[in-house]
């Protein structure tokens, strides 16, 4: 199994000015401890379940760019750009960039979008969720056309392009992986099975990711798409992380007993949410205990 960190947090003791060298030392802590994946939120504003709206928020792409230039080796993610931030064809030229001068270590996460109030609050608009659907779905359709090299028009309900020109194309082939993030087992899970590399689910009740996957099972099969062939991603916070487990911490054996139970559900890749991502002990003790035995869990089911 795979290990991601997601960082949703940025504030610093040392003020504004200090999140810049703090965050390039996560990003870079993380490829050294093993961490296969280094994920950002894409909000404007603080989510309500982290902090307060007005915490310190980077804009996703920018930050990833950033990471991008201080390693070399680890994955580059959204978790998960809301479909309504930018214009679909905008985004994927920015995603494309991304992966370009990363060297191919892009992913493309995507959502329906959810918090209202940031859109409010600078002015986005913010469509009813079955519109916000529709344009996921024609969004992904434009990300296709754009990476598979064609500069045609492009003709949908909400979008109309006259020219889907994408130079330069992406490093990674055939494109850069893209994520749906969601369970909703009506509409997120099948465009997972119809137009996505990999789904991300929540990780909190073992037998809801199972009925999940259940689900998105079934969408591959009605959508003739092998299972096996879309990547399985959980996302979870982990309280800090100690060798003895002492004042509400929790252990690297408990880590690992937990990334067991969704290896056997089949789940290739598992996120980390941290509170204390700045704590260097807890990331260096994931790195010498948890990723090397979590590297041996073989995910089931696929």
């Amino acid at each position: 199994m795979r290990l991601g960190l997601q960082v949703n947090r940025f504030a610093q003791p040392g003020g504004d000015a200090a999140i810049g060298p703090a965050f390039a030392d996560i990003a870079g802590r993380a490829e050294d401890a093993g961490f296969a994946s280094l994920w950002v939120m894409d909000h404007f504003f603080q989510i309500p379940m982290v902090g307060p709206a007005d915490e310190p928020m980077l804009e996703g792409y920018a930050a990833l760019a950033f990471a991008a230039g201080v390693t070399r080796r680890i994955t580059l993610g959204t978790m998960v750009t809301g479909v309504t931030y930018r214009h679909p064809a905008v985004l994927v030229k920015t995603a494309t960039t991304l992966d370009v001068l990363s060297g191919g270590r892009a992913y493309l996460g995507i959502g329906a979008a959810w918090f209202e109030r940031e859109h409010a609050g600078l002015g986005v608009p913010f469509p009813p969720v079955k519109e916000r659907f529709e344009r996921l779905e024609e969004t992904l359709q434009i990300a296709h056309q754009m990476w598979r090299g064609e500069a045609a028009p492009y003709e949908g309900r909400h979008y109309r392009l006259t020219e889907t020109l994408c130079r330069p194309l992406s490093v990674s082939q055939p494109h850069p992986p893209i994520l749906i993030g969601g369970g909703g087992e009506q509409k997120t899970l099948r465009l997972v099975a119809r137009y996505a590399d990999a789904c991300n689910l929540f990780a909190l009740d073992l037998d809801q990711v199972r009925r999940k996957l259940d689900v998105l099972r079934g969408h591959c099969e009605t959508e003739g798409r092998p299972y096996e062939a879309i990547e399985k991603t959980t996302i979870g916070g982990l309280p800090r992380i100690t060798r003895d487990g002492g004042d509400g911490t929790v252990t690297p054996s408990q880590v690992i007993e937990r990334l067991g139970q969704l290896a056997e559900l089949g789940i290739d890749h598992h996120l980390i949410g941290m509170p204390s991502v700045g704590d260097s002990a807890g990331l260096d003790l994931i790195g010498a205990e948890v990723v090397p035995q979590a590297q041996q869990l073989a995910a089931a089911g696929r």
